[in-house]
């Protein structure tokens, strides 16, 4: 693979330009030198790490994770699992509180499917009280 322009370089990452120059100022890819003459290129080896980028973000790193992964490149693999670890804990946190709102809505359609009472609804009626929400009803 060539050497590519920065649109070049976006384009083959799925990513646009401005993003390409975010992870530059971020510190997580390199802005290589100007030449005299005509434009800076990008090594196939910036796509790699904009690719390896974008995979962290989709499984929810944030990019100062990123940043502290990259610089795990080399070494043993305890403190990316320690990093992936409490990731994946976030994660089940998120989808335990998904759950218990999934749970609290399925309650409410329940409630105003079986509503026999026209003059009001009952998911209305539960959204305008603060504290039966916070107890889960």
């Amino acid at each position: 693979m060539m050497p590519m322009t920065i649109s070049k370089l976006a384009r083959a990452a799925g990513v646009n330009v401005e993003t390409i120059r975010y992870y530059q100022r971020r510190g997580l890819i390199e802005q290589p030198e100007k030449p005299a003459q005509g434009y800076r290129t990008y090594p196939p080896a910036t796509l790699t790490r904009i690719r390896f980028i974008r995979r962290a973000q989709e499984l929810g790193f944030s990019l100062e994770d990123i940043d502290h992964l990259l610089a795990m490149e080399d070494q043993p693999c305890a403190q990316a699992r320690e990093l992936a670890q409490q990731k994946l804990a976030q994660v089940q946190a998120k989808l335990h509180d998904l759950q218990q709102l999934a749970g609290a809505l399925s309650k409410l359609v329940s409630q105003c499917e079986h509503n026999p009472d026209l003059s009001h609804c009952p998911l209305v009626q539960t959204l305008s009280k603060d504290s039966q929400l916070k107890n889960g009803d």
